[in-house]
């Protein structure tokens, strides 16, 4: 498959199709990733793709992940919906579904994609970007202020996202050095597995 540069003219839902599974070489800061998934959604305002993951050994049945259509320098379709299957699905018999189950699903869904968006910080470096999906996965509670992360509402992490620079803020939380410390030590491992898959992708 081409890379996405050539198809650049092409809507993101034409390069991207909903439902389809696909494999994506993302290029951050010349640090080369693979990333497989459902096509969620696009978004052409904002130049993005949200991809959905299934996962194992958790209670979450799925993740969302927002990508910058920019990064992506390859694709290849795993698992594309066929005329055949579309025909089936026309002659499957759906259930009764009712108005109010529909608009909670529909609310639910813009709800996702709302928060999958404001984990997502443009002016954040792509070292910043992955030290807070990580944090994300770990505690749960962490959102941007500006390029901090903050985690648990509690304790911040400024550029350039190392260990030494998470500090608690506010008192009287609950918070204490223990958390702290795990907090670095998320971070620590986060950084050092980047630095190594920028290291070994100069090589």
């Amino acid at each position: 498959m081409a890379a996405a540069t050539t198809t650049q003219t092409l809507p993101l839902s034409s390069i991207y199709p909903i439902n389809t599974l696909m494999e994506l070489t993302l290029n951050n800061n010349n640090s080369k990733e693979v990333t497989t998934g459902t096509i969620y959604c696009t978004d052409e305002v904002s130049n993005t793709i949200v991809l959905k993951k299934s996962l194992v050994h958790t209670t979450l049945t799925s993740e969302i992940t927002v990508i910058n259509a920019a990064v992506v320098t390859d694709r290849r379709i795993i698992t594309a919906a066929t005329a055949a299957d579309e025909k089936e699905g026309e002659k499957t018999v759906l259930p009764n579904v009712s108005r109010r189950m529909v608009e909670e699903r529909e609310r639910r869904a813009i709800k996702l994609m709302e928060e999958s968006f404001s984990h997502v910080n443009q002016q954040a470096s792509p070292e910043g970007q992955k030290i807070f999906d990580k944090l994300l996965k770990a505690c749960n509670e962490v959102s941007w202020r500006g390029e901090s992360i903050i985690v648990l509402g509690e304790i911040r992490v400024d550029p350039p996202y190392t260990s030494n620079d998470c500090v608690l803020i506010g008192k009287g939380g609950g918070l204490d050095g223990h958390s702290l410390e795990r907090v670095k030590n998320i971070v620590n491992a986060a950084a050092v597995k980047y630095n190594h898959g920028v290291s070994g992708s100069r090589d």
